[in-house]
């Protein structure tokens, strides 16, 4: 009798709040592609180009630290000069670093 009654409010189906609830989750993509996977596609592209122009006489650093120079490039594989008359033979993809020239003799 005094109390009135509690009608509840319409949702609005609207072609706005269904573009609204997936706006937060669009966002975070578009985040995380900037933050996260291009930086990655960037590096890549760089050692790519790296390895390309790999030449003999270069100075280099593999994955597991060797310091060498480049005395045999082939398809998948460097031959690496890491002392007077000791070469090793590693896969392309292991090495990391390109030096400048004369680091190793500064060393």
């Amino acid at each position: 009798m005094f109390i009135s009654n509690a009608y509840a409010q319409a949702a609005a189906a609207g072609p706005e709040s269904s573009l609204m609830s997936f706006l937060p989750i669009v966002l975070m993509f578009v985040v995380l592609y900037f933050l996260m996977i291009r930086p990655q596609m960037k590096r890549q592209k760089e050692q790519k180009s790296m390895m390309e122009a790999l030449a003999k006489g270069d100075e280099v650093v593999t994955a597991g630290g060797i310091l060498g120079r480049v005395t045999k490039v082939s398809d998948a594989y460097v031959t690496l000069e890491i002392a007077n008359g000791t070469e090793i033979v590693v896969q392309k993809v292991a090495v990391s670093t390109l030096l400048p020239k004369g680091t190793i003799k500064a060393l």
